[in-house]
């Protein structure tokens, strides 16, 4: 099943481009759902409908789907919510205050993806698009499902038995209620959503699609956007560049045209060999899945609005001799950008002031790093075995933190 994230910077149109690629689907006979990550999302308003909690066909092989956040929250959260509340009573708190510091930040738009990703477990659809909130948000969500993991698998000890047999013990012990089996039972739930949303959002079938404007800011924040989603492991499969003008006979009309003109061959560059798709300027504003659909079908031509376009492998890891070799995929990778720290057995890499911890293979925890340089849009890491932990590389030298 094919799952498309669409984002872009705010005002770009990328929910109007998102249904209308829906629609567009949808008209060639696949199944398809259209569901929104933004919590100020107008998929009603682009699609002329009302969006109930169930998905809705509003045409002809086209559903839109709202997410119940509230109700959501409750079932993933209530219970771990209500312990940490307890926790925070025993410590002094108020309870309006601890409710306050129990709140899971981006609660809604990460419900909103393990809701997406059992959409796709369902099986009741051929494509699953997705309207995400504006870059920014978009990527500190998508890094969500990974972090909150990462965290809950420190926290929480790898043999949770132990841990429920002592339970009773803990409450006195430390002074601070025990977890109840509801508490750990709920974690694990947690747990196994997250790593199921992230299954989903990095599987080969999942992709992103950037929505721009062919202007120097937004196409700067598109390119930053490619990075830094290539660093959290989402692969980008193409452009659409939206509000393109026709050429005409008065001034102010050419202006905009030879600008746009300048803009759109930086775009093609930059984004290279991704494909770059168009949409005009539009008179009017396209409401209303026929509207929509005639936009994608000018936006797409021929070409299949599921297509994923060039495979990327995002990280790769490889032996060269005695030298283990780490891949990172960074496509329009600004050097002066990066910063790259190993913590015991995670590396930490960090482009524009978005950081991904990655926890190292079992052979490369065994190493040093020798050095680090990009070639290409890649970010390569060359790790040293250690001697001690590595008898069969006896003569291994120089290698240093």
């Amino acid at each position: 099943m094919r799952v498309i994230l669409f984002t872009g910077k705010g005002g770009v149109g990328k929910t109007t481009l998102a249904a209308a690629t829906a629609a567009r689907i949808a008209a060639d006979g696949r199944k398809t759902l259209i569901l929104s990550t933004d919590q100020a999302h107008s998929l009603g308003d682009a699609l002329a409908c009302s969006v109930a909690g169930e998905p809705t066909e509003v045409s002809a092989g086209l559903f839109v789907g709202h997410v119940d956040a509230q109700r959501r929250l409750q079932e993933s959260w209530g219970e771990l919510q209500s312990y940490l509340t307890s926790v925070l009573g025993s410590a002094g708190f108020d309870r309006l205050r601890a409710e306050e510091l129990t709140v899971l930040p981006g609660a809604e738009e990460l419900l909103a993806l393990i809701e997406v990703s059992e959409h796709v477990r369902s099986g009741r659809w051929d494509a699953v698009i997705v309207d995400c909130a504006p870059t920014a948000e978009t990527l500190r969500l998508l890094a969500l499902p990974e972090l909150l993991d990462w965290y809950v698998t420190k926290a929480m000890p790898a043999d949770r038995r132990v841990v429920r047999a002592l339970r009773p013990l803990l409450g006195p012990a430390v002074g601070l209620p025990a977890p109840s089996s509801d508490a750990w039972e709920a974690a694990e739930r947690l747990q196994e959503q997250l790593q199921e949303v992230q299954r989903v959002l990095t599987s080969p079938e999942t992709t992103v699609r950037l929505v721009l404007t062919p202007e120097s800011v937004v196409v700067a924040e598109a390119r930053r956007a490619r990075t830094q989603l290539a660093l959290y492991g989402y692969r980008v499969d193409g452009v659409i560049a939206n509000r393109i003008f026709d050429a005409g006979d008065d001034p102010w009309r050419s202006g905009w045209v030879r600008a746009q003109r300048r803009q759109l061959d930086e775009i093609a560059e930059s984004f290279d060999p991704l494909p770059v798709f168009r949409a005009a300027y539009q008179p009017t504003e396209p409401m209303g899945p026929d509207p929509l659909y005639r936009l994608g079908a000018d936006i797409y031509g021929t070409a299949d609005p599921l297509a994923t376009g060039p495979s990327t492998e995002l990280i790769k890891v490889s032996q060269q001799g005695d030298v283990f070799v780490l891949e990172l995929a960074l496509p329009l990778l600004d050097k002066d950008s990066l910063e790259l720290t190993r913590v015991g057995d995670d590396l930490v890499v960090t482009v524009s002031g978005r950081r991904r911890v990655l926890a190292l293979p079992s052979a490369l925890r065994r190493c040093r790093v020798r050095r680090a340089h990009v070639e290409v849009d890649r970010l390569v890491i060359e790790f040293e075995p250690d001697p001690s932990q590595f008898p069969e590389f006896p003569n291994t030298k120089g290698a240093h933190p």
